[in-house]
């Protein structure tokens, strides 16, 4: 029977678990495993990682990302301590205050952007003005970038080399959102490594869920400081399953043949193909490039309406000040297919 055309865009999280991931949980329900982490698919996803990522690499599985940040930036930053992120960054606005909360009190410090790329010289004026503030301010400890970005952007190697250069040369610790990881990678056409240690970050949240996973996303670091008792910030916080080889389980399945990749690349080329056609649209504006697997588009009021009660999904998102339209925003996944994306235009 043929599968209904998917007219729900409103984020790849709507999307089904792959049948890969469902077949290694499958798998690994058959008998019986160590619990808390000592199992078999534990130990082989840090064997895989560490292949993947050409450098030694601790390894945490954790259920969401929500729980991967915010266990990380508290590993690097003190209850007084504060983390440079932009001000798109999901950290600063979709969190509900759990980065200050697993850090008992550390603050965010977002800084503006056009796109949800950082500039380095507005990291460059923070830190300076950081610095000049002694005893009244929260030091700055952590620089946080997401890659690919919350406008569907992604920065360059070169681009994030000048931030964390930046950063490491007055002593932060760098931490990467890596929600949408392999849609970045995907587009960059680099290596794991090249998008993480090499280019400066210590430590990476590591998405899965967005990309075919149940529930299954990893903090991986590559400073052995910041991995110490990391395991205990896990337990303490409640994010230690029992049952750790349902985590693993799912994430081997994404990452041991590039099936990760394979999936990012697939929802970027859904992107493209949306982007290419919402472009010919007379009434449509595309107020930023379309990197990896997010699509924003300001359209009139009546044709939003209209999508909406032909049944599609999408978040309408705050429309800028002097924009003529409703700024939506389209979401393509490992799942979307063509006809998904042309029965969308074919309706606008």
């Amino acid at each position: 029977m043929t599968e209904a055309i998917r007219k729900n865009f409103a984020s790849d999280n709507i999307a089904p678990v792959c049948p890969e991931v469902m077949a290694a949980l499958a798998r690994v329900n058959e008998g019986s495993a160590a619990s808390y982490g000592e199992d078999s698919e534990t130990s082989a996803l840090a064997v895989r990682m560490a292949d993947l990522f050409e450098c030694r690499t601790w390894v945490f599985p954790v259920a969401t990302g929500t729980a991967a940040n915010s266990l990380a930036l508290s590993a690097a930053t003190a209850p007084f301590g504060a983390v440079i992120c932009d001000q798109s960054a999901h950290i600063n606005n979709d969190e509900a205050g759990a980065p200050e909360f697993f850090m008992h009190g550390a603050r965010l410090m977002p800084l503006p952007s056009p796109d949800g790329r950082m500039d380095p010289g507005a990291l460059d004026t923070a830190l300076t003005l950081n610095a000049g503030g002694g005893v009244h301010t929260s030091p700055v400890q952590t620089l946080s970038l997401t890659q690919s970005t919350e406008w569907g952007t992604v920065y360059s190697l070169d681009q994030l080399d000048a931030l964390t250069g930046r950063a490491r040369a007055v002593g932060l610790t760098t931490h990467l959102d890596g929600a949408r990881l392999g849609n970045a990678i995907a587009a960059l056409g680099c290596s794991p490594a090249e998008a993480t240690w090499k280019a400066g970050f210590d430590m990476v949240s590591l998405g899965g869920t967005k990309n075919g996973a149940m529930a299954a996303e990893a903090v991986l670091i590559f400073e052995e400081d910041l991995a110490q008792n990391f395991l205990r910030r896990i337990k303490r916080s409640g994010h230690l399953w029992s049952k750790q080889r349902y985590l693993s389980a799912q994430l081997m399945a994404l990452f041991e043949d590039g099936l990760w990749l394979r999936h990012a690349v697939q929802a970027n080329l859904m992107a493209q193909r949306l982007a290419h056609g919402l472009r010919r649209h007379p009434a449509a504006s595309l107020p930023f490039d379309v990197q990896s697997n997010e699509v924003f588009v300001v359209l009139p009021e009546r044709s939003v309406a209209a999508l909406e009660a032909l049944g599609f999904g999408f978040y309408r998102w705050t429309t800028p000040p002097g924009v003529d339209g409703v700024l939506i925003r389209l979401v393509t996944c490992w799942a979307t297919e063509a006809r998904d994306v042309d029965n969308l235009l074919d309706a606008l």
